[in-house]
């Protein structure tokens, strides 16, 4: 017997707003919730806050929003969304990318530290809380042309602030549509139901 479904009811998809930003590795997040928005038919419009659609998901009513706020400014979405629906934050599920995943890998946890993640890192500070769930879409840290992962920050941030080389882009969109099942699953399945079923 699965598990009751989780409270979820607010899906918050990070990343960097503007047509500049769209299509950068670091906006896998926001392509999630689009990819939800289209699915179950689910319109986002403009609001204080981000790009908001009310509508249900796997027959739960849920809120979609793609923040507003730069990745490193997340936690005012985060706090001003909680706030305007009434919600706590274990009720939040932020769906952002993640460097230490392979691409086209996800993971879903029910709460954690930010992991270097600087959009999470600012939800935590902000809300002073780090018991949210999280989906986590990987793509992959750039490495040498032997392959090592590279660290400095300076070219970590030039690496998620640009477009994913071709034969990244079919992960990429099966990640994003396994990260959308993964999500209608939590909702209607539970959470230990949707990570052994989807974290893999």
């Amino acid at each position: 017997m699965s598990e009751p479904a989780p409270a979820v009811r607010l899906i918050l998809g990070l990343g960097n707003p503007g047509e500049d930003y769209a299509n950068h590795r670091h906006n896998v997040g926001f392509w999630c919730v689009q990819r939800l928005a289209r699915r179950w038919d689910i319109a986002l419009k403009g609001a204080r806050h981000g790009r908001l659609g009310e509508g249900r998901i796997a027959d739960v009513p849920v809120i979609l929003a793609k923040s507003r706020f730069f990745m490193n400014r997340s936690g005012n979405a985060a706090a001003g969304l909680l706030q305007r629906y009434r919600l706590r934050p274990e009720e939040m599920l932020v769906v952002c990318d993640d460097l230490e995943l392979p691409v086209g890998r996800i993971r879903l946890r029910p709460r954690g530290s930010h992991g270097g993640h600087n959009g999470l890192r600012d939800i935590i500070f902000t809300l002073q809380n780090e018991d949210f769930p999280r989906l986590r879409i990987g793509i992959d840290r750039p490495r040498t042309a032997d392959g090592a992962p590279l660290t400095d920050p300076d070219i970590v941030a030039l690496y998620v602030l640009r477009e994913p080389r071709p034969e990244e882009r079919e992960a990429l969109a099966g990640a994003v549509e396994r990260a959308a099942e993964a999500v209608a699953c939590l909702l209607s399945e539970g959470l230990t139901v949707a990570r052994n079923r989807y974290n893999r």
